[in-house]
């Protein structure tokens, strides 16, 4: 209604600014330009706008067998005639079991389906996690009806985005050029692109609609505690638009463009979907963090968010106050104290905690930020420099492109460590180790030989510190042969292990 009353009276200014051109007839000359906008960049953009098909359907597997060394989003095709010859020719209804799991025929109805944005012309699609998460079988399908089947490339659950990789080549894909999506602002006309329903599913055209930037940092309500809050989405934090423009189930994964057909940001019902009843649709912005997190999908990689190491005063009765520091975090080494208040992160001042979580996290682990802090609200404040470990995420992510494991061993963060344990002591230690903490032991492998196990601490290799996993795999990409790893145990004393490396 709010939308309905507001349009009204925008065309009423534009009809009455225009009477004279429109008693003769014309369309108003600035009524007339607004469309042409409007109509030029859904024109540009449509292009990169694809149906995201998705079958959750466990048959498929009874058609493909099973490739233990695939990569977890390796999905695959589906060959109908292959399909067929597997079925006994006594089963009656074996035509129509096959076509109702042949997601590239149009007349197929999918079980879900979403919407996606190109992002390269080698057939990389950008989309919405949830919209994908425990796929069986994925189509894509761009407008015109061309299309592909499609694996999971990268999906990561903390921003509820995934990148898809199409199976087949298909020429003439159009990327959507990226705008700005940090510096939008309330009231700034913005277009949707997405298929809505499943009115696209057998063209793989989307529908258009416009509107307005209604509010910024929307947020959907959560816990206020670092290590509780790793079972959150950046939603959580103030991280939504809140659009003008009604976006229902299906819309998820959809182009936000601005009136010069560039793309700022991307549809989510993920708000709907947690029960936040709110007018209007929302949207994850396309700014600066975001666009780190989806050049890594793009990558293939997972998404390693910041962790800085400290616990906040929720009683404080103004500003930003550190309850506690966390030994051997980041916030430590830096020089953060126990009562401090953070003022600013990269010069952005902060005022919640939200805020820090928000700054900090949207950063990537291993990157330097800068910290303003002082001991009172307004009192002298001073800057430092520290490095973030990695934020643990419990849900399951997803990617092609892993660490090489030499000698059948990946590491994370040691932080990971502590945050998992939700801050109880690891053996005798206090605080997070000074190591990395062993991710992976490939079966069989020679450090599964060596009787390594996941979440013991190494600390140095070959006699050189390691502290995260890239000090790691480089000395391990350098090393011959053999290495010796010093590890930390449970009670506080170190042990040697000497692994044998395969070949580089």
């Amino acid at each position: 209604m709010c939308r309905t009353i507001w349009a009204i009276a925008f065309f009423g200014v534009v009809f009455f600014s225009g009477y004279g051109s429109a008693q003769e007839g014309k369309v108003p000359p600035s009524l007339a330009a607004l469309e042409e906008a409007m109509q030029e960049a859904i024109r540009k953009a449509e292009p990169g706008v694809a149906c995201v098909l998705v079958s959750r359907n466990e048959a498929y597997r009874r058609f493909r067998p099973a490739t233990p060394s695939a990569p977890p989003g390796h999905l695959g095709g589906f060959d109908v005639a292959k399909a067929l010859h597997s079925i006994p020719r006594s089963d009656e209804k074996r035509i129509q079991r096959i076509r109702d799991l042949d997601l590239s025929d149009p007349d197929t109805v999918p079980e879900a389906y979403g919407s996606g944005i190109v992002l390269d012309t080698q057939g990389l699609i950008l989309t919405c996690a949830h919209v994908v998460q425990g796929a069986t079988k994925i189509y894509v399908r761009l407008p015109g009806g061309k299309g592909s089947y499609a694996d999971i490339h990268a999906l990561d659950p903390r921003s509820d985005l995934a990148v898809l990789r199409l199976i087949t080549r298909l020429p003439g894909l159009k990327p959507i050029p990226m705008g700005r999506g940090g510096k939008l602002r309330k009231g700034q006309f913005v277009l949707t692109l997405t298929n809505p329903y499943a009115s696209g599913f057998r063209d793989g055209s989307p529908g258009a609609s416009w509107g307005i930037i209604s509010n910024l940092r929307r947020r959907i309500p959560g816990a206020t505690n670092e290590i509780e809050r790793n079972q959150l989405t950046l939603a959580h934090f103030g991280t939504l638009l809140q659009l003008d423009t009604r976006l229902n189930t299906g819309c998820s994964g959809g182009a936000v463009l601005n009136l010069q057909g560039e793309l700022v940001g991307i549809t989510t019902a993920q708000a709907a979907l947690t029960g936040l009843d709110m007018p209007g649709g929302f949207a994850l912005p396309l700014d600066g963090g975001v666009r780190r997190i989806v050049e890594v999908l793009k990558r293939g990689e997972e998404v390693e968010y910041g962790f800085v190491g400290v616990q906040f005063d929720n009683l404080a009765r103004t500003g930003v106050r550190i309850r506690t520091v966390i030994p051997g975090s980041p916030a430590k080494q830096g020089g953060l104290q126990d009562l401090d208040y953070i003022l600013a992160i990269n010069g952005t001042r902060v005022q919640t905690t939200d805020d820090v979580f928000l700054l900090v996290g949207m950063e990537l682990a291993g990157t330097t930020v800068e910290i303003e802090r002082a001991r009172t609200p307004t009192g002298p404040s001073s800057k430092i420099h520290v490095t973030l470990a990695k934020f643990y995420v419990p849900r399951p992510f997803l990617a092609s492109k892993c660490p090489p494991a030499r000698g059948g061993l990946r590491v994370d963060y040691a932080s990971i460590l502590y945050q998992r344990n939700r801050g109880e002591r690891w053996g005798t230690y206090e605080g997070i180790p000074a190591g990395v903490v062993v991710r992976e032991v490939i079966p069989n492998s020679n450090a599964d030989k060596a009787q390594l196990q996941p979440d013991k601490v190494i600390i140095r290799v070959n006699g050189q510190k390691v502290t995260t996993p890239q000090e790691f795999y480089n000395i391990m990409a350098k090393a011959s042969s053999t290495v010796e790893l010093t590890l930390l145990n449970a009670d506080g004393g170190e042990d040697t292990v000497r692994l044998k490396l395969d070949e580089p």
